[in-house]
């Protein structure tokens, strides 16, 4: 395969990026992919990732991409696991304690940052099919219930309910991270009464 064939190939299975790690693990030079770039009209969106022209910009993707250690949360995590039909206003974040915040303060990112920041990490595919890291339903309704004041009083109710319907919730998993997270009353509440 040529080495233009090779970068077009990896472009289709990477749902319209390039990435140069990619690239180079294929045995392709800097110089082939900077003119395959320039002629293919391919748009730089971070060190070394590129989207083609007809590629719609994934911006969760390209911020996990940017930015590997964050885990999105609180309502965009909601939305993301299905647990309102609101789309986020705003891009919210989790990183560990040690994180550096400045940049994505500038952004314009809501950033929490939590002790428990591996508790309850998944993955799931955005609306473009991109996979990114979140929080799995259980950690998002702790959240959202230890954070309750600054939570949209139409989003929490619409979470928990539609947590407490749904067919795959984990309880067991929610009491674990309920009692985690220091919000074991309030979830024994929720669950008294909604069940």
């Amino acid at each position: 395969m040529k080495k233009y064939e090779l970068m077009d190939q990896l472009i289709k299975d990477n749902n319209g990026y390039l990435f140069a790690k990619d690239v180079e693990n294929a045995g392709i030079s800097r110089t082939s992919l900077a003119n395959y770039v320039k002629e293919h009209g391919l748009t730089k969106i971070s060190k070394g990732t590129y989207i083609s022209s007809d590629t719609w910009e994934d911006n969760l993707y390209i911020l996990q991409l940017r930015y590997p250690k964050i885990v999105f949360s609180d309502e965009t995590a909601l939305y993301l696991n299905g647990l309102t039909d609101r789309e986020y206003s705003d891009v919210c974040i989790t990183v560990p304690p040690d994180f550096s915040r400045g940049r994505l303060y500038r952004e314009g990112i809501t950033i929490h940052q939590d002790r428990n920041y591996l508790l309850g990490i998944t993955e799931i595919k955005t609306n473009f099919g991109n996979p990114v890291k979140t929080y799995n339903k259980e950690r998002c309704i702790c959240n959202m219930v230890r954070r309750r004041k600054d939570t949209d009083v139409q989003h929490y109710q619409t979470a928990i309910k539609t947590y407490m319907r749904s067919t795959d919730k984990n309880l067991n998993r929610l009491m674990l991270y309920a009692e985690k997270t220091g919000v074991m009353d309030e979830i024994r509440r929720y669950t008294e009464v909604l069940l």
